[in-house]
């Protein structure tokens, strides 16, 4: 595990990081995450998926549409597939989106084994384009985490025939962009879920479709076709009707009334991500699964399986299986985050939507696909023939012994189907042994390469270009004076590109030296210190200075919005420069010696509360505010709700007087506590965000009359 963070945090090699069933990958992604210094995303190709990962969906990352992509620039029927040259257009990202995409270090994709190659292909083909370059993802390092052995990618049967017109099968590693891509694949390889030897070596054998050692005699030994579960017992189907239907059953057949609990959701989260039932049904006595670890107290895990034992409203009484003690269980949040670069030029999370329910579902029975990643200690495994790919592994591998395990169908050999690709093409990239080699033979190259990117200029060299070109086409400005100063900009940063390019071919020799010597680190590190802060204080000085001053004389004259918005926007780009600058690093030795206060631009940061009612308040709709600031509709309402709550929103240029009079009413006669009490007193029209806000206004109100 040491070998392998080392290969991804010190070298840009891509990897595939794979395993059998309850190997440790999903644990070896929360730590890499916790220790890693690179800045890095994580994304999903499901809605689910994501959530569970703490990132977000790939589509929701790139804007991808939702059509098969062929890669060709030859025509294809859009009502079939989408081809380059119509898919560029997607890639016009706003510029937040830009500077995420090229901030990025590291972006990592879990679950891979649901991604389809041609899902990938257009990853690629955005990140070319936000970044600039015609590297494979635009030079971004990947990790790819998942076991190709368990669940595949979905392909419509209406897209089959133009999908495998270009690829040879679904999987990732089937895209055009790892051709010539130097990936390695990593297995982990001790499985912490089962412990008997002969259970995993039949296991392996499956996974591996290794027909010759798969002992079926010891397998249908289990074959129970009759059989009537105890409590506990938990059903492993193939399609959600069949769980469904089984799930009904059982509740119908307990005694007493059911009650219902419905989510509460707040900003954008959309139906497709929702992690439990948006109204779970439950009674007294009904078998249920918590589907999230209790991170705090540990009290229960993703897969364990308990027994409703008092219902209350806003918390439900648990008996964990095997346990005598109850758990009080209260709704959890789960949160809908995007991903966007803050002040300090740091990859951060903002959070646009929750969805809060209780941490647990049915679990009489549970589809083998929403069983991945779970470990039962007893299950009903009932597919008959529907198995495809990898079912058959995913569902034997969740139980923790075979004799936890009851088949209501004999598992024939040929629904054992394994795709003979995915072993050769892991045993192809297979990185074995050599981690610890790779790891010294390509640090110190990538460290350099690490530091130069940090001083590259061709984003600011393009920056200013686009002012000579906005003063040109300005009718406004006294031009010939503004242009000198344009030039000498101009001509400082070709001089520190002339700079940089001997500082490139010094640095480039003195690694490869080092390399095999292991001599004279102190120079190279002497040397890229001097090289920071030579061009920290030469940015700094003769181009930063610069044009903030330019800025700061023609910042809200008449007629000149957009080329403030050009001169604005190379600000805000040095300062990022300047701002990396002060991050630069030789593997752990900080390279800059000046003060460590923040790059101040020309403008001050507000809070983002503040900027949206100052919009509002110069009469934007909410609508228009999302859009103008790259944000969701929910995300502003969530923002006039901060400042209804202080009394100096006007309520009136939200809602009509039929509406604010009926919600008065009703608080003057009983006001709620909760936001969702409040969603079901009110007519559906009015959404949460919209209560949230006249609650504040209203509690403020009413309690300025109470105090005065």
């Amino acid at each position: 595990m040491h070998h392998l963070f080392e290969l991804i945090e010190y070298t840009n090699r891509s990897i595939f990081l794979t395993g059998r069933a309850g190997t440790g990958k999903t644990t070896f992604l929360q730590n890499f995450v916790q220790k890693t210094a690179k800045k890095f995303a994580i994304v999903a190709p499901t809605g689910i998926a994501a959530i569970n990962a703490g990132g977000i969906t790939i589509h929701s990352m790139f804007g991808l549409p939702l059509t098969t992509f062929a890669p060709t620039a030859e025509f294809i029927d859009r009502n079939e597939a989408i081809n380059i040259p119509n898919l560029l257009p997607h890639f016009k990202y706003r510029r937040d989106k830009l500077k995420l995409l090229r901030t990025l270090e590291i972006l990592i994709i879990d679950e891979v084994s649901m991604l389809r190659c041609d899902v990938l292909d257009m990853m690629d083909l955005a990140l070319r384009s936000a970044r600039k370059s015609q590297q494979r993802f635009g030079g971004l390092q990947i990790l790819f985490i998942g076991d190709l052995h368990q669940l595949p990618p979905v392909v419509k049967s209406e897209s089959e025939t133009i999908l495998y017109s270009y690829y040879n099968s679904p999987f990732f590693f089937e895209a055009k962009a790892l051709e010539g891509l130097s990936l390695l694949t990593v297995s982990l390889t001790k499985v912490y879920r089962q412990t008997d030897a002969v259970f995993l070596q039949m296991l392996n054998a499956i996974r591996d479709n290794d027909l010759q050692n798969i002992n079926f005699d010891l397998l249908h030994s289990r074959y129970q076709p009759e059989f009537e579960p105890e409590e506990f017992y938990v059903h492993l189907v193939s399609h959600n009707y069949m769980a469904d239907a089984i799930n009904k059953q059982q509740l119908k057949a307990l005694p007493g009334k059911s009650r219902i609990y419905r989510a509460n959701i707040q900003g954008e989260f959309k139906p497709h991500l929702f992690p439990n039932e948006e109204e779970l049904e439950l009674k007294e006595g009904a078998q249920i699964m918590f589907i999230r670890n209790d991170k705090e107290e540990k009290r229960f895990y993703n897969g364990k399986l308990a027994t409703v034992v008092e219902l209350k409203d806003d918390e439900i009484k648990v008996l964990p299986q095997d346990e005598t003690r109850e758990l009080t269980i209260v709704r959890e949040k789960w949160e809908n985050k995007k991903y966007f670069i803050d002040q300090e030029n740091n990859v951060a999370e903002d959070v646009i939507g929750s969805y809060e329910q209780f941490p647990f579902k049915l679990a009489w029975a549970v589809t083998i696909h929403k069983s991945q990643g779970l470990t039962f200690d007893k299950v009903i495994i009932d597919a008959g023939r529907s198995f495809t790919s990898g079912q058959v592994y995913v569902a034997l591998s969740r139980c923790r012994t075979l004799e936890g395990i009851v088949l209501k169908s004999k598992i024939p050999a040929n629904a054992i189907i394994n795709d003979d690709r995915i072993h050769r093409f892991q045993q192809e990239t297979d990185a074995g042994d050599q981690i610890a080699a790779i790891v010294a033979a390509e640090q110190y190259n990538y460290a350099g390469n690490k530091l130069l990117q940090k001083l590259n200029l061709q984003q600011l060299s393009a920056e200013a270009e686009e002012w000579e070109k906005a003063i040109g086409e300005s009718a406004v400005l006294d031009s010939e004076e503004v242009m000198r100063v344009a030039s000498e900009v101009a001509i400082q940063i070709k001089e520190l590109e002339d700079v940089l390019e001997k500082f490139s071919n010094y640095l480039n020799q003195k690694l490869k030296l080092y390399t095999q010597t292991q001599e004279d680190w102190k120079a190279i590190e002497d040397k890229s210190k001097g090289a920071v802060n030579f061009f920290f204080k030469k940015m700094n000085e003769n181009v930063f200075d610069v044009i903030k001053e330019c800025y700061a004389e023609t910042k809200g004259a008449k007629g000149l919005k957009g080329y403030n918005d050009v001169l604005k926007n190379f600000i805000d780009v040095t300062a990022a420069y300047l701002s990396s600058l002060k991050e630069a690093k030789l593997f752990d030795t900080v390279l800059y010696e000046g003060e460590m206060a923040k790059i101040i631009t020309v403008v001050a940061k507000k809070p983002t509360h503040i900027i949206s009612y100052q919009l509002f308040d110069e009469g934007k709709s909410p609508k228009e505010i999302a859009e103008l600031r790259s944000i969701t509709e929910g995300t502003v309402l969530g923002h006039l709700a901060k400042m209804a709550a202080v009394g100096v929103l006007d309520i009136h240029g939200l809602f009509t007087a039929e509406q604010i009079k009926l919600f008065e009413d009703r608080f003057r006669k009983q006001p709620f506590k909760t936001v969702t009490e409040w969603k079901n007193a009110l007519p559906d029209s009015f959404d949460y965000n919209e209560i949230r806000i006249l609650l504040n206004h209203f509690t403020y109100q009413f309690g300025k009359q109470a105090s005065s």
